[in-house]
């Protein structure tokens, strides 16, 4: 799909679209998933509306775009359902780093969420992984929103931030994820991610290191493309040697010894240096991952959230005349006492000292790991098991077909399988063509209907050609 010919104009295209559906006879209705009506092609909007979802009800407004059929897939969690290729792999995953990676008490040092909700607010998705305002991969063309203020995630990454204030330092994080995309065998829009992060203090990072107590993890110097400016290149350095070390053995348990793997240097908004993994795989380089150092400030949790205020009074049995206003700000993450009300510690009782206490010890904890370092990795559950398992189309893995789900019931999650085909049958081709709206438009408004009549059904759509209309320029014609 050409992009640049779907921008948004005060002008009539219209567009002829191929269509591939890959259909078997005998199977259609329980492989692919029967066709929907056409009554669903999206989640209606009135004044006053609601969406349920999870339990939980949402007020809709003009950013809601959630359709049907995205919402019958909201908690299938494909991840979690035994036997699975996607739990294979992610049971893989959690099996190595469980047994590779064991804490000072014989327990593993990485703690696993997999069934964290998939609703989360704009601001856990975009603004607390350092997300800028006007960055592109906010547009409401790309995401599912349930209103202006709580969507489908975007990545697994939306949850960073509340692990990091719980006080963990090495997790995994595995979950559905949501982003409007097009239709291929190679897209969906919904699939599933890992990611794992893990923070060092300056005793774990150089430990066993000659001199190590010498090093240091911080500095203020400028940002480089190597670094930080608030890093030391020694801390990078060994960040980035546990992390490498880290997925290359990662790799060899999926994929086997022996694996040719290069580097590529990248960009994500929320660590600096970054890379993405390449495997050589059949001889073809193949992307697998992406990962980095993770930004300071994010770790740190110095960001642009607000203000909480705690107030509160005596706590004791005989009243006192203590009372105080706490101002947490996690803007800055610093925390002060209210000037507007009265703090009367001369008066306070043994209760309520002890409570203060408690409170600014805690509030200062929970402020982020600022003495600490740390990297970050995500990877698509889909994409590896397609390359391991041989597993041509994203779309079987929601299907329900007893002849592709028995093909992973295994009794070595590690054995060996390749897929096999399900249909015999050659694809059908069908040309359509239609006129576009002159405004609020975006090629994955398409998609989404296409999806939604068509179901999963519908293999592939390409554009083919486009035409303007050379009198018509505000008003497109009917259709």
């Amino acid at each position: 799909m050409v992009a640049s010919a779907l921008r948004r104009g005060a002008h009539a295209y219209v567009y002829l679209v191929s269509k591939a559906s890959h259909i078997s006879r005998g199977h259609q209705h329980q492989a692919w998933g029967s066709r929907p009506a056409a009554g669903e092609c999206a989640a209606q909007r009135a004044p006053g509306s609601v969406v349920e979802l999870l339990g939980t009800s949402y007020p809709q407004d003009d950013y809601s775009n959630l359709t049907r059929k995205v919402l019958t897939r909201v908690g299938r969690n494909l991840h979690n359902q035994q036997h699975h290729p996607l739990w294979l792999i992610k049971e893989r995953v959690k099996e190595h780093f469980y047994k590779q990676y064991v804490g000072r008490f014989g327990t593993p040092l990485f703690s696993v969420y997999d069934s964290l909700s998939p609703v989360v607010t704009t601001w856990q998705n975009f603004d607390s992984l350092l997300i800028p305002a006007d960055h592109p991969s906010r547009k409401k063309g790309d995401n599912y929103y349930l209103n202006r203020t709580h969507m489908l995630r975007a990545h697994t990454s939306a949850h960073q931030w509340d692990l990091l204030h719980a006080g963990l330092d090495a997790f995994l994080v595995v979950g559905d994820v949501y982003r409007r995309d097009q239709i291929d065998s190679q897209h969906y829009p919904i699939f599933h991610q890992l990611e794992a992060v893990r923070l060092f203090s300056k005793h774990e990072l150089f430990a066993g290191i000659k001199d190590g107590e010498n090093l240091q993890l911080f500095e203020q110097s400028s940002r480089s493309a190597h670094k930080q400016e608030t890093h030391t290149m020694e801390a990078v350095k060994f960040v980035e040697f546990d992390l490498k070390q880290t997925l290359t053995r990662l790799v060899a348990h999926l994929f086997g010894d022996g694996l040719e793997i290069r580097w590529v240097d990248c960009y994500f908004p929320f660590t600096h240096p970054s890379f993405e993994m390449e495997i050589n795989f059949h001889g073809e380089w193949l992307e697998v991952l992406g990962c980095g150092v993770m930004e300071q400030q994010l770790v740190n949790s110095d960001l642009e959230k607000g203000i909480i205020i705690l107030t509160t009074g005596h706590l004791g049995g005989q009243r006192c005349g203590f009372g105080f206003s706490l101002v947490l700000d996690q803007r800055k993450g610093s925390i002060s006492l209210s000037p507007e009300l009265r703090f009367h510690t001369e008066q306070a009782c043994s209760w309520c000292v002890s409570f203060l206490r408690l409170v600014f010890i805690l509030t200062f904890y929970s402020a982020g790991a600022q003495d600490r370092i740390g990297w970050a990795f995500g990877l698509g559950l889909e994409r590896l098991a397609m390359i391991l398992y041989d597993i041509p189309d994203i779309r079987l893995f929601w299907s329900e077909d007893e002849r592709f789900l028995k093909q992973f019931r295994v009794s070595n999650m590690n054995q060996k399988v390749k897929f096999q085909p399900l249909s015999k049958y050659p694809p059908m081709i069908n040309d359509i063509s239609f006129w576009l709206p002159s405004e609020n438009y975006a090629e994955n408004d398409f998609y989404d209907l296409v999806r939604t009549i068509g179901g999963d059904l519908v293999e592939k759509v390409d554009l083919i050609d486009k035409f303007e209309h050379p009198k018509v320029q505000n008003t497109p014609p009917g259709p």
